[in-house]
This record gives C-alpha cells, structure tokens and sequence, in this order.
C-alpha cells in the first residue's frame, strides 16, 4: 500500500496533473496534497483533482508541510502502518509521477528502507552553480560516509518506522539532508533509484538566486545541528 504526500506552495497550474498522475499508479490508495499556506488556488485544484486536501493558514516550510501530511495518514487511516510505503512528491512534476511505482518498489520488497529518486537532466536554462550540492554532498559524507548523487532530491519513498525515526524533520530546506543522515546513522538501508521525473527548474534571476541562498542556509543548519558541515555558510 503506498500513500503519496505532497507539499505544494503556490502551485495551481501544476498540482492536478501531478495529483491526476500520482492516483494512476497501482497500489496507490491514497493522495495527500498539503497546502503550505498557498495564495493561489492550489488547495482547490488539488481537491477537484481526487487527492485529500491539508491547507496549512501559513507558509511553514516543507518540512513542515511532510510531517502535516504524515500526521494527516497516521491519524485518519488505522490503516497507515508498517506495511506502509510513504511516498513524498514534489507538487511539479506533473505527468511523470506515475512512474513514482519505480521510486516505491524497493522499499515495497523489503531491499531499501528509503529510497531517494536520482533524476535525468531537468534543462539547460536554469540551474545554480552547485554551493549547495557540494555543500550537502560533503556534510553527509563526512557524518555518514555515503557518497549521494543527488542529496538534495525531494523524491522519496520511506518505509513507516523509518519515517517515524526521522521526526522531527530538519526545518526547511534542510529536510532532504536531514533526514539522510539521521536514517544512515540510525541503521535504516537507503538507496539511490533512477526515475525519469521531471520538474521545474530554478532559473538564473533574482529570485532564483534568493531561494538558492536560504536554500543553502537550511542545508548548513541541518548539517551543524548534526555536527557536521562547515562552521560559516561561505560557499566555496
């Protein structure tokens, strides 16, 4: 059984298909849109889509808006339990979340306790210069000794205990390297898995720039909360 929970900020003109997409996949019973305190119509898109609607007053970050959606499954499906595959979309990726089955089916089988999607090349346009990659790639391999290709990626499927041993999240952007550096060192099995998803890509503007900043400010929190990672955030 596989619930899938996505966290969607402002994102109305992409949510249906991915809802749409995500619903499609065998032994998915379940959708999960949390709403991160949108100003758009994310919340409604989402609903007339099929998937059960979280709306949050406030913009809390993702990780906020994962474990919302955890609690949402745990507390209202008895159901929700270790047989359990949790599956954690970005709200984007339209289309090619059907092939979250791909993500799922390891930790599904027992070889993985989660598994994190590596995806192919998302555009040419857009795209940052790496700080934050290198940052997260060195801090979790300095506290775990694992080489990820893609620590940062949003796509994952997690078994139920595993989840549950990673709460509570690292805040904001730094949920992705939290959560596999606390799991690594807990003992949970995790495996890197490609999937052919796709999403928006950052640009090169302004605001691109912003998100890449607080984006690399979170990973650093996560990284020295967990006593590793560079004592000042200076991208090198």
């Amino acid at each position: 059984m596989i619930t899938v929970i996505i966290p969607a900020y402002n994102e109305s003109a992409r949510i249906a298909a991915t809802v749409t997409a995500s619903s499609s996949v065998a032994g998915v019973n379940r959708v999960i849109v949390v709403d991160d305190g949108s100003t758009d119509a994310t919340s409604d898109e989402a609903k007339r889509a099929g998937a059960d609607v979280v709306r949050l007053a406030e913009n809390r970050g993702k990780a906020a808006a994962m474990e919302q959606g955890f609690h949402e499954a745990a507390d209202s499906d008895q159901s929700v339990g270790a047989a359990t595959t949790l599956v954690f979309l970005d709200a984007d990726l339209e289309s090619t979340a059907q092939y979250l089955g791909v993500l799922a089916a390891p930790v599904q089988s027992g070889e993985a306790d989660m598994t994190v999607a590596t995806l192919p090349k998302q555009s040419t346009s857009g795209g940052g210069r790496g700080f934050v990659v290198r940052l997260a790639n060195d801090g979790i391999r300095q506290a775990t000794g694992w080489n990820a290709s893609q620590p940062l990626s949003g796509q994952r499927a997690v078994k139920t205990a595993a989840f549950r041993s990673a709460l509570p999240l690292a805040p904001g952007w730094g949920v992705e390297v939290g959560m596999t550096i606390d799991l690594l060192n807990r003992g949970f099995r995790l495996l890197e898995v490609e999937v052919p998803f796709h999403h928006r890509v950052s640009g090169k503007d302004w605001r691109a720039q912003i998100h890449r900043g607080k984006q690399f400010l979170g990973v650093w929190r996560a990284l020295r909360a967990r006593g590793v990672g560079p004592r000042f955030p200076v991208p090198r």
